[in-house]
């Protein structure tokens, strides 16, 4: 059921209600309502690039980075160097973005010119408003409030890659806990296939128990193996799965 302190949304909704909407979205009301809906306006409506968000995204960007870094730091100190940099490529990524804003909804507050609302929003589109509001947050609100609202978001997505990381792959963390957790071994079952010879995908589910986690899907079979226990640690947790689209 939609949130009756979120405005409705369709093809139609003015500018304004689309602030009133993101504000609700992401729990968070601007002193200067302007700042955001400079992070909201894409290229293809505003006047100037300088008026879009493509500036915002450039500080998003690094806020983000930043805070990453520094959770990863702080959360993770037996990790070297180079395993905190896997790790913090995977979840600042624009897959991670994009899926964070498709969680959210914040496609549907984005401002943008109406060839744009007839097709699905790319992901690279979805990436750049998650980071473009995490650069109006800071300007409003400054650091502790881009901090929180970045860790509400991404730390579920922190502990899937650096489970994914610990040990070599979610397999061997998918193993361990099934084995200590749930008193079984994981599975995995081929479930589908999709495309030529050349350039087929695959899908796979992991199975404990007799319980089936969400599928995912892969270029080979041990990518789709490996996603799919990343599904099945993440589901696990009660979150999300993120490996769920081709």
């Amino acid at each position: 059921m939609e949130n009756p302190e979120i405005p409705a949304f369709d093809e139609t909704t003015s500018p304004e209600v689309k602030l009133e909407r993101c504000q609700a979205i992401i729990d968070y009301r601007f002193r200067d309502p302007s700042v955001l809906m400079s992070a909201l306006t894409h290229s293809s409506v505003a006047s100037t690039r300088t008026q879009s968000n493509e500036r915002m995204e450039f500080l998003g960007d690094s806020i983000l980075g930043m805070v990453v870094c520094d959770c990863l730091f702080r959360s993770y100190p037996d990790y070297l160097e180079g395993e905190l940099t896997k790790i913090k490529s995977v979840v600042v990524s624009r897959r991670v973005c994009a899926k964070i804003s498709r969680q959210l909804r914040l496609d549907e507050c984005l401002v943008v010119g109406r060839g744009m609302m007839k097709s699905a929003m790319p992901r690279s589109l979805l990436s750049d408003v998650f980071e473009a509001i995490v650069a109006a947050i800071f300007i409003d609100g400054g650091l502790e409030s881009a901090r929180k609202f970045i860790l509400t978001h991404i730390e579920p997505e922190i502990r899937l890659a650096a489970d994914g990381h610990h040990g070599g792959n979610f397999k061997s963390s998918l193993q361990q806990i099934a084995q200590k957790d749930l008193k079984g071994t994981p599975v995995y079952r081929l479930v589908d296939e999709h495309g030529p010879d050349h350039s087929k995908q695959f899908q796979v589910v992991a199975e404990i128990t007799g319980k089936r986690f969400a599928p995912a899907w892969g270029r080979n079979k041990k990518e789709a193996e490996q996603r799919a226990a990343g599904n099945a640690l993440a589901q696990l947790r009660g979150e999300d799965a993120p490996f769920t689209s081709m």
